[in-house]
């Protein structure tokens, strides 16, 4: 794991890390899903926009009423109305969602060789995580691999393995579930890597894929080289759904 000297972990507003993943310039989507209402709106705006007091304020009404708030993790292309593959401008950002065992996922992630320190943790729910790393000079096909290859690896959530990815926006409550809580993020290092920093194999044998599963990691591992990320996909929708999500 690489290691940044004298740098001190710091939780950060909702606008603070919008403007530490992004140039204030850049634009970037916003997506509000209401789980009551089933309405889900889109916008793509820019960066310092959705910083601004006024933009935040709208937001955290939404989420009073139900919605929940969620930021594209890759800036969109000038000229863009939707948040497509094709419309990334560039990747900025590789990401994992730990939804499985997620706080020791994350102290694998953390002591990991194989990957740098994270930029920023955000806490979504209790013992779920999502992990973000600030990049550059990552090609997009590139990215996914990586994504995917990570998500394998430390168990992260297979679908939340494409470019054009929304995460969790910290400041916000969490209207997943009965209780509220509130995604709170910390940001623990301001290095941005390059691709040769994530050295990640398929068949590395550092961590097994879910953890308390290892006897069973040699069965699955040569089944998922095979599947197809809409198989992926559809995999994790019907977890979720034994889940009652």
């Amino acid at each position: 794991m690489t290691h940044e000297p004298k740098f001190t972990p710091k939780v950060l507003s909702a606008s603070n890390y919008v403007l530490a993943l992004f140039e204030p310039r850049d634009n970037v989507a916003v997506l509000i899903r209401n789980r009551t209402t089933r309405q889900t709106v889109q916008r793509i705006i820019t960066a310092e926009t959705v910083a601004s007091p006024q933009f935040q304020s709208w937001l955290r009404y939404e989420n009073c009423a139900g919605a929940d708030i969620y930021l594209g993790m890759n800036p969109i292309k000038n000229g863009a109305y939707n948040r497509t593959k094709g419309n990334i401008r560039e990747i900025r950002h590789l990401y994992l969602d730990l939804d499985k065992d997620g706080s020791q996922a994350l102290e694998v992630v953390r002591n990991s060789t194989e990957i740098p320190a994270p930029n920023f943790v955000l806490d979504t729910s209790p013992g779920k995580h999502q992990v973000v790393w600030k990049v550059a000079g990552i090609a997009q096909d590139q990215a996914e691999s990586l994504l995917y290859k990570m998500a394998n690896h430390f168990g992260g959530d297979p679908a939340a393995t494409d470019s054009a990815r929304v995460l969790r926006l910290p400041g916000f409550a969490n209207r997943k579930y009965e209780y509220q809580f509130i995604v709170q993020v910390v940001q623990e290092s301001a290095r941005i890597y390059g691709p040769r920093e994530f050295v990640i194999q398929h068949d590395s044998p550092e961590t097994p894929r879910h953890f308390g599963e290892a006897g069973q990691e040699s069965s699955r591992s040569g089944s998922l080289g095979n599947k197809s990320q809409s198989e992926h996909d559809w995999a994790y929708a019907k977890r979720a759904l034994s889940r009652g999500d």
